[in-house]
């Protein structure tokens, strides 16, 4: 590796001095994320004029002099190699001929990962891959008019990287308003503890927001406002996605036996003006493995402590309507016959499509099924309908070739999934529960028992 701290271009007979891009090790077009400093503004040697980044590594180029800078050639987002001009500086005489000799005194470039060991590069590169890493990590420098929205050395950086965080929503609290670790540190307790939000995120944590397209440029494009509906849940499904640790657990149930008991059933279902669907048989399977698995049919506390298990059991089903994805709860599934459910099952669909339905239709659900039996697919991840833990996923089943033993027949299976949160179900609990509803829906008389 080259030593960074090669001898500048310049002319030290004049005040003037023009500043270039020194060794920076085997980059080529490195990009400049921050340009620190403005005309006009003084500073002394080894201040941080420019932050570039490359795919292995970020890096700080100091100045060689100390001085008033006069003139500016780079700006944020260009591309410099080594040897390409930066900027000039207006030094004294003095200070221009005491130059080289700062140089010679610098050269020791393995000193300079002792003076900030913590300006680690990127990830996937070592403070090795370019000595100049961090050189003046630790100096004032000035606040960025040229472009640079925020103020970090490398290290800090590569620490708000790690963890997410958008720097432009962080205040800094060092000199000339340089963001410090422990500022990047304190913004994520404060979206941790609730106490802010960050500014230009799309969720917590310091999410960044997906950049604005103008779609327009590549062809044709419309533009159609979402429905009230859809507005609404997607509101309520993204902050679900961003504060519930999902896990999904996938499985599947021989139901043979169940749909041809729903076949045998239909005559007399008919004369008591009700349509069976194998939804109903989920609806009573699963109610039974929530006795079995309290904590299915629970919400944790608002503190996230503690675990509220429900005694009863109101079910939500999901939807689809011309208006877009609701979830109507039919409630005390538990004391409810097949025929019963079938009918509730019937009302809430007409009003949902109907866009009759009121906020006490949507109330109180304690798990939710989503059927897409109907429409087709073979598995899908549900988004936990929170505060709900869980959220069950139909898919359609179709016929296949089981072995029995001593020769394949055909069976119909059933796709399902389980989203849970996982803050209040583990692992092992996710796979039991669903084994468990599998063989419920199987053999339906161990629902009696």
């Amino acid at each position: 590796m080259k030593s960074p701290r090669a001898p500048y271009k310049g002319n030290f007979d004049m005040a003037i001095q023009q500043i270039t891009i020194p060794d920076i090790g085997d980059f080529d077009a490195v990009e400049i994320i921050e340009v620190l400093v403005s005309v006009g503004d003084t500073v002394a040697v080894d201040d941080s004029l420019l932050t570039l980044e490359s795919d292995k590594a970020t890096m700080e180029i100091p100045s060689p002099f100390a001085g008033t800078i006069t003139k500016i050639g780079v700006e944020v987002g260009g591309s410099v190699s080594e040897g390409d001009y930066v900027l000039d500086i207006e030094v004294s005489g003095d200070s221009a001929a005491d130059a080289p000799k700062e140089e010679k005194k610098a050269q020791p470039a393995a000193e300079a990962p002792k003076a900030a060991p913590a300006a680690a590069p990127a990830p996937q590169a070592s403070v090795e891959t370019s000595p100049i890493v961090a050189a003046a990590a630790n100096k004032p420098v000035n606040a960025q008019e040229m472009g640079a929205k925020s103020h970090a050395s490398p290290s800090v950086r590569a620490f708000a990287r790690k963890l997410g965080v958008d720097l432009d929503t962080v205040s800094g609290s060092g000199p000339k308003g340089r963001v410090q670790q422990t500022d990047v540190e304190a913004a994520i307790k404060a979206v941790m503890s609730g106490q802010t939000s960050a500014p230009g995120a799309t969720g917590g944590m310091g999410i960044p927001p997906i950049p604005e397209v103008d779609f327009s440029k590549f062809g044709e494009t419309t533009t159609e406002e979402l429905g009230r509906i859809k507005k609404i849940s997607g509101k309520f499904l993204h902050a679900s996605w961003l504060n519930v640790p999902h896990v999904t657990q996938f499985d599947e149930s021989d139901i043979t036996e169940m749909d041809q008991f729903r076949k045998d059933q239909k005559a007399a279902a008919e004369k008591q003006g009700v349509k069976l669907t194998p939804l109903v048989f989920v609806m009573k399977a699963v109610v039974k493995a929530l006795q079995d698995f309290p904590s299915f049919n629970a919400s944790l506390s608002s503190d996230g402590q503690s675990i509220i298990k429900k005694g009863y059991y109101n079910i939500g089903i999901a939807v689809d309507t011309p208006n877009g994805l609701m979830v109507p709860v039919v409630k005390d599934v538990d004391k409810k016959g097949i025929y019963e459910l079938s009918r509730d099952l019937m009302e809430i669909s007409a009003k949902a499509r109907d866009g009759k339905l009121g906020p006490a239709d949507m109330a109180g659900g304690t798990f939710t099924i989503s059927s897409l039996g109907g429409i087709g697919g073979t598995q899908f991840t549900p988004i936990v309908n929170a505060p709900e833990v869980a959220i069950m996923g139909l898919s359609k089943a179709k016929m296949q070739p089981v072995w029995n033993g001593s020769e394949f027949i055909p069976r119909l299976i059933m796709p399902f999934s389980v989203s849970y949160d996982h803050r209040a179900i583990d692992g092992a609990e996710g796979v039991r529960f669903t084994t468990t509803v599998g063989n419920y829906l199987t053999d339906l008389r161990q629902l009696i028992l």
